[in-house]
């Protein structure tokens, strides 16, 4: 597997990267618009970094349908908020959730390190802003879905050879685009354009998507498949189950993991380190499956 590079820090294979969540949106899921305001957006940024964060992923459009935000308004969320965060924290990775090329424009411009595009390339346009700036891009699985949309009756012949197939397919055309490899990371991308049992089944099969070379983000924090596995827990209540899905996924493999609670995710991520270095045996993969991954470090 590679070393992962994001504005000047490496992660190494069996070293895990926190990304914390912050949403400049009146309507997420999750903080159902706590952070909307910019001071307290700001603000949560710093207790994020303070809990161990390594990168902030800032998002300016709710993942799940709601009011219409345009390309201007999710400019207007987003980049002041990048741009005070870079002279705030310079070490810090900052990263920015959006599948729009002109809003990568101008974060990229702001000071954004890697966008994070959750809905799958619907603008190809993207990897050309990551390439023309020098920055990193996450290329995820949604199943082709529009995005903001909820799948009806979804459907894959194999789940897994499906978001291996379409996010190094991503990964690669975007190399071809001039998006530097080791600054690429891939994400099956739970919940989007997939069920419950799809991603269940994601969780199980994690390690074939690292065995394909290319870094994996896993984004499961709170997700609504956790409450559905538990009996349909409400979103305050999918704490314990984000954790121990973060430490499955830890344990085959993914380097990134995007949180809402970065300090338990960086204790429990601690634990899973201790526990592979201490482990004989552990399984070496000497081929990548489902195409072509970067070269090894």
């Amino acid at each position: 597997m590679t070393i992962l590079r994001l504005r000047g820090r490496e992660f190494r294979p069996g070293e895990f990267a926190i990304m914390a969540v912050v949403n400049r949106t009146p309507d997420s899921f999750y903080d159902r618009g706590r952070t909307y305001g910019f001071g307290a957006a700001l603000e949560a940024v710093d207790r994020a970094v303070a809990g161990g964060a390594d990168i902030v992923d800032i998002g300016g459009v709710k993942a799940g349908p709601g009011d219409e935000v345009d390309p201007a308004e999710e400019i207007r969320r987003v980049a002041d908020l990048v741009a005070a965060v870079r002279e705030r924290h310079p070490r810090l990775i900052v990263s920015v959730d959006t599948w729009r090329a002109e809003v990568g424009e101008v974060v990229a411009q702001a000071g954004a390190d890697l966008l994070n595009d959750t809905w799958g390339g619907v603008d190809p346009a993207l990897a050309e802003v990551a390439a023309k700036h020098r920055i990193g891009l996450v290329c995820a699985h949604a199943g082709g879905v529009v995005p903001r949309t909820r799948p009806h009756r979804i459907a894959y012949d194999d789940v897994m050879a499906d978001v291996i197939g379409r996010t190094v397919g991503l990964a690669e055309r975007a190399v071809a685009a001039g998006v530097a490899g080791e600054s690429i990371l891939i994400d099956p991308a739970h919940d989007f354009g997939k069920n419950t049992r799809h991603s269940l089944e994601i969780g199980r099969r994690l390690g074939e998507m690292v065995a394909t070379g290319w870094p994996v983000l896993v984004a499961v924090s709170n997700k609504d498949f956790v409450g559905e596995t538990l009996g349909g827990l409400p979103v305050d209540e999918r704490h314990a189950g984000t954790i121990a899905t973060l430490a499955i996924s830890a344990w085959q493999g993914a380097r990134v993991f995007r949180v809402h609670d970065a300090a338990s995710a960086r204790t429990a991520l601690a634990v899973v380190t201790e526990l592979r270095a201490r482990t004989p045996e552990r399984p070496v993969v000497d081929e990548p499956l489902g195409g072509r991954a970067p070269k090894p470090e």
